[in-house]
């Protein structure tokens, strides 16, 4: 078993409906993304995934965050987004892309700050 991960980032503001302090009113992040995958066979040529492509699958997703209201975004339009619920979003949207019989998405971790963040992942 392989496990390879790719971390990427993105700017936005968000706000946290219900919560009692400074976080319930609109302020922003510089976001950090991780994506760790396991990966069962090398192909061919000794590569799990192609980071390339598993760079720009994820680009993809979170270029829809990027310079937004996070709070905005349909997803959330029932759940705060806070970095665990976000956390869930991409693993939700990302793991039908790159999952298959070889590859799994194991884990998405999301960090609002070098010093706290949150990951989401499923048995």
């Amino acid at each position: 078993m392989f496990e390879i991960d790719i971390t990427r980032s993105f700017s936005a503001a968000h706000c946290l409906r219900g919560y009692q302090g400074e976080c319930a009113s609109l302020h922003g992040h510089n976001w950090t993304v991780q994506a760790v995958l396991r990966v069962k066979e090398l192909d061919k040529i000794g590569i799990a995934v192609d980071f390339k492509k598993l760079k720009k699958d994820l680009d993809e997703i979170l270029d829809a965050f990027d310079h937004t209201n996070i709070s905005d975004y349909p997803a959330f339009a029932e759940l705060n987004p806070t970095s665990e619920i976000i956390a869930k979003t991409i693993y939700e949207i990302l793991s039908p892309k790159v999952n298959d019989d070889n590859v799994k998405l194991y884990k998405i971790r999301v960090c609002e700050s070098p010093t706290s963040g949150a990951s989401y992942f499923e048995d």
